[in-house]
């Protein structure tokens, strides 16, 4: 039995597309009431809220309200389809990814044969940002699911954890450390820092220095990892990184050494978020199970 008209479909997906209903309803020549008690009646029915509602700001979309509304599209399109045999066929399925700059090289590619493979009828389109780029997207419903650290996130996400990372000191061959097996934070922290220009990445690195007890001195501030590496090779300092790059040398042909920093506290995980703590819809669903598979 259907309990939804592809008229209050309609309306739902009209107030997601001109963010809110004084601005949907002048655009459907409706009233204002007719939208929201067709809104009520739609998040009745599916069980939870598809847009948030705060005093005094803009109503915007729920992880499941806006993929809600692709569905409720879809599905409007298919009607005008049959009723129009010359329309387009219904738009394929879309899944959108977004990973952490620094996990892309080591995840990203992985991820999308994966993807492909598993889901050849979905359509995965990707971002690769900073982690303040990431949260804004997935709470803007830009991103479905992230790769990323979960230092970023507060309740209002869902993580599932795929493995844990520790830092890497890199170094040119001769500094002091150079000829151990692993390092300390406390051990790093009488050398200069190199850490990354991403503000959150480094505060990181500083609050886990305090945590130790320690207060470096940080020389550079990196727009890129490689630059930390050239800057490490050429003995500007320690740069502290996540990313363990197999290569000895930088990229213009510095020798390097990368030690692990092996203090527990400094080990974080990596995770596949999502924005929101509801249903997953069972396209996202299935998407997490198959790059859950990243975790062995």
């Amino acid at each position: 039995m259907l309990y939804l008209s592809l008229r209050q479909y309609e309306y739902v997906c009209a107030i997601g597309r001109h963010g809110g209903l004084s601005a949907a309803a002048q655009h459907l020549n409706v009233s204002q009431p007719a939208l929201s008690n067709a809104l009520t009646r739609v998040e009745e029915q599916v069980g939870h809220p598809l847009f948030t509602r705060k005093r005094g700001a803009a109503m915007s979309l729920t992880p499941q309200g806006r993929r809600f509304i692709e569905q409720a599209e879809a599905l409007l399109a298919r009607a005008a389809q049959l009723e129009n045999s010359s329309a387009e066929g219904p738009a394929a399925a879309r899944l959108r990814l977004g990973c952490f700059e620094d996990l892309a090289p080591f995840l990203l590619a992985r991820a999308l044969r994966l993807l492909r493979r598993e889901l050849p009828d979905v359509a995965v389109t990707y971002r690769v940002a900073d982690l303040q780029g990431l949260v804004s997207g997935l709470v803007q419903g830009e991103i479905d699911l992230a790769f990323t650290y979960g230092l970023t996130l507060d309740a209002g996400f869902s993580t599932t954890q795929l493995f844990a990372n520790s830092p890497n000191a890199v170094m040119s061959p001769d500094h002091p450390l150079a000829g151990r097996e692993h390092v300390l934070l406390s051990d790093v922290a009488a050398y200069p820092l190199i850490l990354s220009d991403e503000g959150l990445s480094a505060q990181h690195f500083l609050n886990l220095f305090r945590s130790a007890g320690q207060t470096p001195k940080v020389a550079h501030r990196a727009a890129s990892l490689e630059i930390q590496r050239s800057f490490a090779a050429h003995k500007e300092g320690v740069a502290m990184t996540y990313a363990n790059i197999p290569a000895p040398l930088s990229y213009d042909g510095t020798p390097l050494v990368s030690l692990p920093v092996t203090d527990q506290i400094a080990r974080e995980p990596v995770v596949l978020a999502r924005h929101g703590t509801g249903p997953l819809d069972a396209l996202t669903e299935r998407a997490q199970q198959v790059l859950a598979e990243l975790s062995t």
